[in-house]
């Protein structure tokens, strides 16, 4: 063995097997051993299925033509070639889809036009529709006299760090939107795509329970056909409700391998035939408290059971999604806290001004009236003083149920503080008999008995009403001549209904 040979086995012992056989090949091929058969004598001389198919890498030899002189075995796995003969001679033409293939091969003609390597990140489609990201390296091969005679290839595959790295991107990003306080739409539409990028031929969904506990709502599905989407919105969760009404009743992960057969879906399959869905995984998405907030699913349209790999991203999916709704959720919390009376959960004072405001403003432009009520609750101080502060605070919460209950869409009322509180009529097509009418309606509802606990009781009240123009033109008047009202009501012994008597002009 000569001192050079000697010296190359020494340098590429510490070398990692590809770096080792790259160095070997690139000597073989440009000694001066080499003769002009080129390297296709050279390859086999190395006896390729013992050296080149140990390695998991993509590995092949090709002619000035692009033609595949060899390829070990995972090269031709790759292109879903069946042995060595039917590779030589033909090219990637052969194997990839034709806009891939037409790629690859100007480039590599490139190359040996100029005798040049290059190594690069590229994505393959193989002929089954798969893509896979290659890292591949392309040295140029020459013969005794430095004359290009071929191209060396070898390629691994980085598909999974590819997907990796993307997942860890994409899982910062939807950290980084529920942190910053996105719309929650838009979080858990990312959350999808980002599973649905990690997965060939498949569907995320995201469905949300809803405050009674009872029906699946919408919550994300970017590539479900919206029609399906539609369907489903609102379904009841129970023990046989397809994947998802199950999941989230039986609290556990629901795999359908086939939507058509399976007894779960027999009430629902006809929602999900007509656009090819085959299987369904469905897992729910826990919160605190071991409460359901929903679930998680993903769609195929294969008959089968989950991959490891999907298994593994539903369960990051659902953790995601878990956060991300209860952060919604305390957020709504929190604002609903900072506008409303934590007792009755009506709107407090700032937000009854403000939706006062743009009331009266909407009514200024439309030309039309509002009318404006002050009611107050007639000894309401016996009730505290017969019943406790804990019935008393019952009954103020049944009062303003009963308010609402009796409230128009663009009606307000509000708890100005104690047993006091405010109501704003704003039915564009009423008149002021109408109007007296409906608030009628509600003294009489307010008076109704109360159960409270074990004791029954009951209170009556007193209102005042304005109305817009005639009685003001701002809010502050309006309900300052409601209030005025309210108190001659008390005047006239309480129970009553008073309207803001006017000063002839």
């Amino acid at each position: 063995m000569s001192d050079s040979a000697m010296h190359h086995r020494v340098v590429a012992a510490d070398a990692d097997p590809l770096d080792q056989l790259r160095r070997h090949l690139v000597q073989l091929a440009t000694s001066a051993d080499v003769d002009a058969l080129g390297a296709a004598h050279v390859i086999q001389s190395l006896d390729p299925s013992m050296l080149f198919d140990q390695f998991s890498e993509y590995f092949c030899i090709k002619d000035r033509c692009c033609r595949f002189v060899f390829a070990n075995a995972a090269a031709m796995s790759c292109i879903n070639a069946r042995s060595m003969s039917s590779v030589l001679g033909r090219t990637e033409l052969d194997f990839l889809d034709r806009e891939t293939a037409e790629q690859r091969l100007a480039l590599e003609q490139d190359l040996m036009a100029q005798g040049a390597n290059c190594e690069r990140e590229e994505m393959v489609r193989l002929p089954d529709g798969a893509e896979k990201w290659l890292l591949t390296t392309r040295t140029s091969l020459r013969d005794a006299k430095g004359d290009v005679v071929g191209l060396m290839v070898m390629s691994r595959d980085i598909t999974r760090a590819r997907q990796e790295a993307e997942l860890e991107r994409g899982h910062a990003a939807v950290l980084e939107m529920v942190a910053r306080g996105r719309p929650l739409p838009a979080v858990l539409d990312a959350l999808c795509c980002m599973i649905e990028n990690q997965l060939q031929g498949i569907y995320a969904s995201v469905l949300l329970l809803d405050e009674a506990g009872e029906r699946l709502r919408h919550g994300a599905a970017p590539s479900l056909p919206p029609s399906y989407t539609r369907l489903i919105d609102g379904v009841a969760i129970g023990p046989s409700v397809g994947s998802c009404g199950t999941a989230a009743w039986r609290r556990c992960s629901i795999v359908v391998r086939d939507i058509q057969s399976d007894p779960l879906w027999a009430d629902f399959r006809h929602l999900a035939m007509p656009f090819r869905l085959r299987s369904c995984w469905s897992t729910p998405i826990m919160g605190a408290n071991n409460r359901v907030l929903g679930t998680f699913a993903l769609y195929s349209n294969e008959v089968r059971e989950p991959t490891a790999r999907e298994i593994e991203l539903t369960a990051m999916a659902t953790d995601l999604a878990g956060i991300a709704i209860e952060r919604a959720m305390n957020e709504r919390r929190i604002q609903h806290l900072a506008y409303h009376d934590p007792l009755t959960g009506l709107p407090n004072r700032t937000l009854f001004w403000a939706q006062f405001a743009r009331t009266l403003m909407d009514a200024r432009r439309e030309s039309r009236k509002l009318t404006v009520a002050y009611l107050d609750l007639d000894n309401f101080k016996q009730v505290n003083d017969t019943h406790g502060h804990a019935a008393g605070d019952e009954v103020l919460k049944r009062i303003a149920e009963r308010i609402e209950q009796r409230l128009r869409p663009n009606d307000l009322a509000v708890r100005l503080g104690g047993d006091e509180f405010a109501i704003v009529l704003a039915d564009v097509y009423q008149d002021e008999v109408s109007a007296l009418m409906r608030l009628r309606e509600i003294h009489g509802a307010i008076a109704e008995d109360l159960r409270v606990g074990t004791a029954r009781t009951s209170v009556t009240c007193s209102i005042g009403v304005s109305f817009h123009p005639q009685d003001g033109d701002t809010a502050e008047a309006l309900l300052a001549a409601a209030d005025r009202a309210m108190y001659e009501a008390k005047a006239q012994g309480r129970d009553a209904l008073q309207v803001i008597r006017r000063v002839p002009a």
